[in-house]
């Protein structure tokens, strides 16, 4: 019997729905998968995937557009609109010659920073009207969430211009009191770089950029930040010193003393965040959160940013909090296991010692 894959595909998609699922995946060899508290686990009732399944799921999800563009380029990122219930992130690719899909829910509701059980403290980054906000942390553990949140309590409480620039576009914004402008790679800009360059033009008041890939985005974006905008960006690092390590090393050494220099000024704060397994079920955020300071600005400037751990591990009257110490209290207060802090802790021994 031929299969609807129109049909099957939005069946699968609404049991994500339903189930809440953080991410789906359809591979050869095996049944439908979905990702709950971020453990994988089959959909048991549906058949192993075939090659043709796979295939022919996949361009139902895309346009003839980005067929030609995925068949082309072997791959390809995309959001995905299913409807009223709900957006996916969506990267389709080539793997031993088969075709795979990688999708994650993208949740209707953008949370607050309180639904999101994220400290209070992170609403002080939306108060700035300059300066360069960091989101870091591994892929995966929330960031564009947590980006989410910081983006609409501006749009709800402040009158500005929010330009973001993604790929692709992940929460829609409905505006409140700021005009919010998303532009799209490939469909709305053809590079996050010369989208950057172009708010100059835009007169906007707040800068998201989706991720920095490449040294001229980051680039850009300090130079943004530093020319009387408020820039939020996001980075695969794991804590705020490598996030500056990452950044610093992204340039060659006779430009390193000029960026230093420019991200000493422009640093506004860095928060490092994992989503860590609950006790009783689902996940926690434990965030290292950095606020730059004199301090901070002159070990950046000094190219020591190897001191800066200490700096906030002795900053907690500044409102900085260490990732072991964020761990620490989940533990005290019974939400997260200590072995399973301990795995998410960069540093075990201090992490018991805190305890």
């Amino acid at each position: 019997m031929k299969i609807d894959y129109k049909l099957y595909l939005r069946k699968l998609l609404e049991v994500v729905v339903e189930k809440q699922a953080s991410d789906f995946h359809i591979t050869v060899g095996k049944p439908p998968m979905i990702r709950l508290n971020r453990e994988l686990v089959p959909l048991l009732n549906e058949s192993l995937f075939t090659p043709d399944d796979t295939k022919e799921l996949a361009f139902a999800l895309m346009t003839m557009e980005q067929r030609e563009e995925f068949l082309r380029e072997k791959q390809i990122d995309f959001s995905y609109n299913f409807g009223e219930k709900g957006r996916f992130r969506a990267n389709v690719f080539f793997q031993r010659g088969y075709i795979s899909v990688a999708l994650r829910l993208i949740p209707e509701k953008i949370r607050t920073l309180h639904e999101l059980n994220l400290p209070r403290t992170l609403y002080r980054f939306c108060n700035y009207s300059q300066g360069f906000v960091l989101i870091t942390g591994p892929s995966s553990h929330g960031k564009s969430t947590t980006l989410a949140a910081l983006i609409n309590e501006i749009n709800n409480t402040k009158t500005k211009h929010i330009i973001t620039i993604e790929d692709p576009i992940e929460y829609l914004f409905d505006q409140n009191k700021c005009i919010i402008s998303q532009r799209e790679l490939h469909k709305d800009t053809l590079s996050f770089e010369k989208a950057l360059k172009a708010t100059f033009r835009e007169d906007p008041d707040v800068i998201m950029v989706g991720e920095m890939r490449d040294k001229e985005t980051i680039e850009t974006a300090i130079t943004a930040a530093e020319t009387g905008h408020l820039v939020f960006a996001t980075l695969h690092t794991n804590s705020a010193a490598q996030t500056l390590y990452r950044i610093l090393d992204s340039f060659s050494g006779e430009q390193q003393n000029q960026v230093k220099s420019q991200l000493s000024r422009s640093l506004v704060g860095i928060v490092s965040q994992r989503l860590v397994p609950r006790i009783n079920g689902g996940v926690v955020p434990a965030c290292e959160i950095l606020f730059n300071n004199d301090a901070v600005s002159n070990l950046i400037r000094k190219d020591k940013v190897y001191e800066i751990p200490l700096i906030v591990d002795t900053s907690y009257d500044e409102e900085m909090v260490s990732l072991n110490r964020s761990l620490a209290e989940l533990v005290r207060m019974g939400v997260v296991d200590i072995e399973i802090a301990m795995n998410y802790s960069t540093n075990p021994q201090e992490l018991v010692k805190l305890i």
